[in-house]
């Protein structure tokens, strides 16, 4: 392990995963010509020839559904169409194998810290260096997590506390996060129904359980939990 590598990947191991060269990978980036200009870093600093973009989170999504499967997502989470961690949520939940990479500007540690805790494999600002994309290619690759030399993981919550908002989110499935999503605009459950094509008593069961994950008495509250979630709130406190 290097020294940068040594000093940017102390975040807590994600699931175990097998050691293994990345060979394809999807940049999901508004601005051509840094998108250009990662493509050229991955050509040149892992041997990544197989890349694919996308310039919103909806083409990304649309992509990994067509049945995309790239070993990487390297995702800015300033896109037009983000929405904060419930974004983040979307593309992890839809992403399979894929280990995700935030390429950001924002490099608030709130944000940082929020992003590895619904499930980044890694964190590397816009500013950084050849050499930083380098370790944290090689970093994800081996199953660890990589985050921006400096950023201080915290360790202050102790085994019993309660669990926090995102952590309550990360327990969600697909589907519950879509419905939690319809919910956060206003909808009803028969309109939830019609949106997603399923019956109503269906869309009854899934908010029964959504709330009891979330640990919500009702949809006002389960809203709020949502909110929490959103970079907005994140970079406000």
């Amino acid at each position: 392990m290097t020294q940068l590598e040594n000093q940017a990947a102390t975040g807590a191991d994600r699931p175990v995963k097998e050691p293994r060269t990345i060979s394809s990978a999807l940049i999901v980036e508004d601005h051509p010509l840094f998108c250009d200009a990662l493509m050229l870093t991955l050509q040149l600093v892992a041997d990544i020839h197989s890349v694919r973009t996308a310039h919103s989170i909806a083409e990304c999504l649309a992509a990994l559904e067509a049945g995309a499967k790239p070993e990487v997502i390297l995702l800015d989470l300033n896109l037009p169409d983000s929405d904060g961690l419930d974004s983040l949520l979307r593309v992890r939940n839809a992403a399979g194998e894929a280990d995700i990479l935030i390429v950001s500007s924002i490099t608030d540690s709130k944000i940082i810290g929020a992003a590895i805790e619904v499930g980044a494999a890694g964190y590397v600002p816009k500013h950084s260096q050849r050499a930083v994309f380098q370790a944290a290619l090689r970093t994800i690759s081996e199953g660890r997590t990589f985050l921006p030399e400096g950023f201080i993981v915290n360790v202050s919550k102790s085994p019993g506390d309660e669990p926090t908002p995102l952590e309550r989110l990360q327990n969600l499935t697909e589907q519950q996060a879509r419905i939690l999503r319809l919910i956060c605009q206003g909808k009803l459950n028969k309109q939830i129904a019609f949106d997603l094509s399923i019956s109503e008593a269906t869309v009854k069961a899934h908010v029964t359980v959504m709330m009891r994950k979330l640990g919500v008495q009702n949809r006002t509250q389960a809203v709020l939990i949502a909110q929490t979630a959103k970079f907005d709130n994140l970079s406000a406190s």
